[in-house]
């Protein structure tokens, strides 16, 4: 059973985006240790820049990765995996009973202590998503990684 870690900024508030998450982790549940854990999120404006906000926001995500996670962050410049190499990537490392902590961070990215502790990162599309939907994207992929794995007919 996977260990995974999802850690991110901000709050969902629409309840259609948290009925969206709850879906994806009750599947889950079956194969997976799932925790989601959220970190503020800095606002920004005419008293903090977005330099100053990713480092706000990157202090909390850092204080709250475990030591021997292996880490993933979800960037823009990061690559670009299909479901399968994604499986495979799951399989590689979530087999070695390592916990699995994947970072999503906020309005204006993630900081540069934050991409430095990942050992891989990963680009959900050359598109931007809101976070929200990035959260959704990122536990259906995981749902889809186990079915990949477990011979499953979910992937098609």
């Amino acid at each position: 059973m996977m260990n995974i870690l999802v850690l991110a900024v901000g709050r969902i508030k629409e309840g259609y985006w948290r009925e969206a998450l709850a879906e994806y982790e009750k599947r889950l549940s079956l194969t997976a240790k799932m925790e989601i854990v959220e970190v503020a999120a800095e606002p920004t404006g005419a008293t903090v820049t977005g330099t100053q906000s990713m480092t706000a926001e990157g202090a909390r995500l850092l204080a709250r990765i475990p030591d021997d996670a292996f880490v993933i962050a979800l960037e823009r410049t990061g690559k670009e995996l299909s479901s399968v190499e994604f499986a495979g990537l799951l399989r590689d490392e979530g087999e070695r009973g390592t916990r699995l902590v994947f970072i999503i961070g906020g309005a204006e990215g993630l900081d540069a202590p934050v991409l430095a502790r990942a050992q891989r990162k990963l680009s959900m599309s050359k598109m931007t998503f809101v976070h929200e939907m990035a959260r959704v994207i990122l536990l259906e992929q995981i749902y889809r990684a186990g079915m990949i794995l477990g011979g499953r007919a979910y992937h098609r």
